[in-house]
């Protein structure tokens, strides 16, 4: 069970780059499936690691790569593909989160600190990637149904679909940038009560 994990984990990793090459040779069908498989694999591996208690350093530590990659490797994907203010910012400011929480990680490792990651059910990181992974699928479900939809098409489930799936993207965005500044800050205060302790 040990090595599915791990698998899993290694799985998501080798995802996130490639949806790269997928999605830049408009192969939007396939770059959806596969982020969706990696964003299921990232609730599996967890759920199968506590439940048959295999959690391991290496595991933990190939987990949260694999999530950050499939999250910002397609983020800065999608801000190329759609360059406007309410998709570019709320990425861009993600971004810096993560780069700056692992700067505060890195500094408290060189003391020998750890500052992990809250294992709470509905944690603000949890709701966070929830939302992120949900407003990605989103973003990529419309490049896929766009290359099925012609001038004759008359379905309104696919109409209804164009129309609702980028409130569903972009509602998601901003909601996981409020959830980022929130964890963000409580991980802060975490950083500066170690830095108290070091003085």
């Amino acid at each position: 069970m040990k090595f599915f994990v791990n698998f899993l984990s290694a799985f998501r990793i080798a995802t996130a780059f490639a949806i790269i090459p997928t999605l830049m040779s408009g192969l939007y069908w396939t770059t959806f499936i596969l982020y969706t498989l990696g964003a299921i694999s990232d609730w599996f591996d967890g759920y199968l690691a506590r439940k048959y208690n295999v959690c391991t350093k290496i595991g933990g530590v190939m987990d949260h790569i694999g999530d950050k990659l499939l999250v910002v490797n397609t983020f800065i994907m999608l801000a190329v593909w759609m360059p406007v203010w309410f998709v570019v910012v709320p990425i861009i400011l993600m971004i810096a989160r993560e780069l700056y929480i692992s700067g505060l990680r890195e500094f408290l490792g060189t003391q020998k600190i750890e500052m992990p990651v809250p294992k709470a059910r509905f944690s603000i990181g949890k709701i966070k990637t929830t939302f992120q992974m949900i407003s990605i699928a989103a973003f990529l479900l419309i490049f896929a149904i766009g290359t099925i939809i012609t001038p004759e098409t008359d379905s309104r489930a696919l109409m209804y679909l164009i129309y609702i799936l980028p409130q569903i993207g972009i509602w998601g965005l901003w909601i996981s940038l409020v959830a980022s500044v929130w964890s963000a800050t409580q991980y802060t205060m975490t950083f500066l009560g170690h830095l108290k302790k070091l003085k």
